[in-house]
């Protein structure tokens, strides 16, 4: 086939027309005056005129349109201009001859698929051969001149998704496949391919051969990549890979551009992307126009780079000016800024934003500059702008006092679920405590007293201490605790539990001292008590407190004073016990419960008992403390820990943020148990949903090569067993290893010993394999 002639540049603008229904593909003839639109309820063709979309044709005809109408794919030939063909849902090929007189243009109707067919396509330079994939994991070569298939090609996979001739080589064409992999084979050999490849971590929605490179393949697959590989190497290698926001559906290779390829996603991304190879990181040009995903691309003649179609499950049919492209590069941000794992700050700018040093202030954690200046020299042909940047990294103290060892001890060390509540906040503040964070440690500690059952414990022999109900009692540790254990507990828990218990106490003295000029010793003390005793008491006799009766005097008798003997001297300080100032012990001191009597107290300020909900609160604030000073990491464990005692207070978006920064530090610091396990213990559906993704492996049968359907070692087509180790052939009951190009595998153990003097499979069916 001779080159044609470069037409004159297209003229015309951007424009649409309204489609009766969804389109799932388009193709356009070979003098790009027509296109065909194909879907499930529509096959028309349309003319291109000057300034809009005119219907010619409507190929669906008949009073009941079978399902051979009902479109996957379509392609026009680019040789034969009344030559059609598509892909049915039913499982068909069906060719169409747009010469023929009456209305029913089908002409050739191939039922040989048993399920789906994916892709067709025309040869570019035979006219009779036509090849489909098909979602059974064949690939069938028709000639159009018989009436049935003339070879057929397994993929030993599930599903074929995309199947490509190439531009250059007469005999080869690629095809994509649903576990990820890419073949290249040879139409002359239909029972084995010449090369395969793993492309993605997923399915391969598609692929595209380059136009002019004879060895540039390029695919999409739903990992959000596009990779362009060289075949021309004894292995395909990855030479380009752009990274999109969401799945890739289709990849048409701009023409006359050599580094550009146009992108759609299955999902999610409505618009448009050209890219350029060499820059991956940003769209060279964006199409904006459609409002649902696109599900056809196409460039509208094999030599004009500058006017695009497409069709889109929005029911429309586009063509798009290249001129009215969107161009993402002149809203970017010049500026770049990123810290990175160890504190480390790299900065980029602009050269002319970079070159004056006057009034710059010093780095506080280490002022080491590194200016590093890239510069590209001019290409004519390029239209992006030439801008010089500099870069510079400020290192980070090398003491350790930045670094992020205590992050990873933290994550590995800290108990976020299968105990207790007080146990875990117990273990986490002496992991904190440990790793010299008192602040956290403490907050770990308030958290077990603020939500904990303080249970039943027996009361004091003092039957005084009835008529105050459950008060809760503190001694020289806890108040401290509350209080002033460290400059930043404000910072943390707020003043309200601060005048909390400032308000209760100091209203008690008020009530009971008014009208004596002695010193009231009824809670306060020398002595210091255990943590168990901070929480309340129950009352001995509950009936004791609903008999009352009325005074008879108008202030109340003062009670006997008892004597009672000194308290004991206070126990060696615990290692967990924060240290307090002398003047805040004497302040703040209690007494034990079996050295202090108690006055009646006719009424009570607050409630007997506070409920978690009263510090939910404070807890939220202290959370969104946290995280505001970047520690995610406290955020999250509190948040896991406290379950349902929490979660209610604090929004599912905010969750879900912290959830995420999290994960993603851990993932960057590889710890991925500890991040799995924060996954499968969130209550967010966006998170759980992180680790099921990609569960499942499609194995073949290493006899029959076709998937195997059920989960045990015989296989149900061939009735083999089909896990026996390549090397010993004994069944492999235990750790299987396996190559994914041949399926031939075993034992773990002998694979490797194998593999360690021959790259040849041991099964002896001469593919290389390796194992990594």
């Amino acid at each position: 086939m001779e080159k044609m002639s470069c037409p004159s540049t297209v003229s015309g603008r951007t424009m649409f027309c309204h489609l009766d229904a969804p389109a799932n593909a388009i193709s356009v003839c070979r003098d790009a005056t027509q296109v065909v639109v194909a879907g499930r309820n529509i096959f028309k063709i349309y003319a291109l005129e000057e300034d809009s979309f005119v219907e010619r044709l409507n190929l669906r005809v008949g009073r009941k349109p079978s399902l051979n109408f009902s479109c996957a794919d379509v392609m026009w030939h680019q040789m034969e201009e009344n030559l059609l063909a598509t892909a049915a849902t039913n499982g068909a090929v069906v060719t169409w001859n747009l010469a023929r007189p009456c209305r029913n243009k089908q002409e050739h109707l191939f039922t040989e698929h048993k399920r789906t067919v994916n892709k067709v396509c025309f040869h570019p330079t035979e006219v009779h051969m036509l090849l489909s994939g098909s979602q059974d994991g064949f690939m069938k070569c028709f000639d159009l001149r018989k009436k049935e298939s003339v070879s057929t090609f397994s993929g030993q996979s599930e599903s074929v998704r995309d199947v490509q001739f190439s531009m250059k080589d007469y005999f080869t064409f690629a095809a994509s496949f649903e576990n990820g992999n890419v073949q290249l084979w040879d139409i002359r050999r239909p029972d084995r391919y010449e090369r395969m490849f793993t492309a993605h971590t997923g399915p391969v929605f598609c692929c595209d051969w380059h136009p002019e490179d004879r060895g540039w393949l390029a695919t999409g697959g739903r990992d959000k990549m596009v990779k362009v590989w060289d075949m021309t190497t004894n292995r395909a290698k990855e030479i380009y890979c752009v990274q999109t926001i969401a799945s890739v559906a289709r990849v048409k290779w701009r023409p006359e551009r050599r580094w550009h390829l146009a992108t759609c996603s299955m999902m999610v991304d409505h618009n448009i992307y050209v890219w350029d190879v060499r820059r991956p990181f940003i769209p060279f040009a964006t199409f904006e126009e459609h409002k649902d995903v696109t599900t056809g691309i196409v460039w509208r003649h094999q030599h004009d780079p500058y006017v695009l179609l497409s069709g889109s499950k929005d029911s429309t049919l586009y063509q798009h000016m290249f001129k009215d492209a969107s161009r993402p590069v002149d809203r970017a941000n010049p500026e770049g800024l990123c810290f990175g794992l160890f504190g480390d700050l790299a900065f980029a700018a602009k050269e002319s934003l970079m070159t004056g040093e006057a009034g710059r202030k010093p780095y506080p954690a280490g002022d080491r500059r590194y200016p590093i200046f890239f510069f590209k020299k001019p290409d004519v042909t390029e239209q992006f702008a030439q801008v010089a940047s500099a870069l510079s990294v400020f290192e980070s103290e090398s003491d350790g006092s930045s670094r992020m060892d205590w992050f990873i001890k933290t994550a590995r060390r800290y108990l976020l679920s299968g105990k207790p509540f007080a146990e875990l906040c117990d273990h986490n503040a002496k992991v904190a405590k440990e790793l010299n964070r008192p602040q956290v440690s403490t907050t770990w500690t308030m958290l077990r007293i603020m939500f904990s059952d303080p249970g039943n414990p027996a009361p004091p022999a003092n039957h005084n201490m009835s008529k105050l109900g459950n008060i809760p009692l503190m001694n020289r540790y806890s108040c401290a605790f509350f209080l002033s254990f460290c400059p930043s507990f404000h910072s943390v828990f707020l003043p309200s539990i601060h005048s909390f218990i400032f308000s209760f106490y100091l209203s008690i003295e008020n009530e009971e001292t008014e009208g004596s000029d002695g010193q009231a010793e009824y809670l306060f003390g020398d002595a210091e008590l255990d943590d168990d005793d901070l929480y309340s008491m129950e009352h001995e006799n509950q009936a004791e407190e609903a008999e009352f009766s009325l005074p008879q005097e108008a202030f109340p008798l003062r009670h006997e004073i008892v004597d009672h003997p000194a308290a004991p001297e206070p126990p060696a300080e615990k290692p967990e016990s924060p240290q307090v100032s002398g003047s805040e012990a004497e302040s703040f001191c209690l007494t034990p419960m079996e050295s202090f009597s108690l006055i009646s107290v006719s009424q009570l300020l607050y409630q007997p008992q506070l409920t978690p909900s009263f510090f939910s609160p404070v807890v939220r604030e202290m959370l969104d403390h946290y995280a505001e000073q970047g520690d995610v990491q406290m955020a999250v464990s509190v948040l896991i820990v406290l379950g349902d005692r929490i979660r209610k207070e604090i929004d599912e978006l905010t969750q879900e943020h912290w959830y995420m920064s999290y994960i993603d530090l851990l993932q960057r610091f590889e710890l991925w148990n500890v991040s799995n396990e924060v996954i499968k213990l969130s209550t967010c559906s966006a998170i759980t949903c992180l680790n099921q993704a990609s569960t499942t492996l499609h194995i073949n049968c290493s006899n029959c090569k076709r998937p195997m359907s059920n989960k045990g070692w015989i296989c149900d087509r061939c009735h083999q067993c089909a896990s026996v180790c390549a090397v010993c052939h004994h069944v492999v009951k235990g750790l299987f290893v396996w190559c994914q190009g041949c399926s031939h595998g075993g034992h773990l153990e002998h694979v490797m010993e194998w593999l360690k003097s021959s790259n040849h499979c041991p099964a002896g069916c001469g593919h290389l394999c390796e194992y990594t």
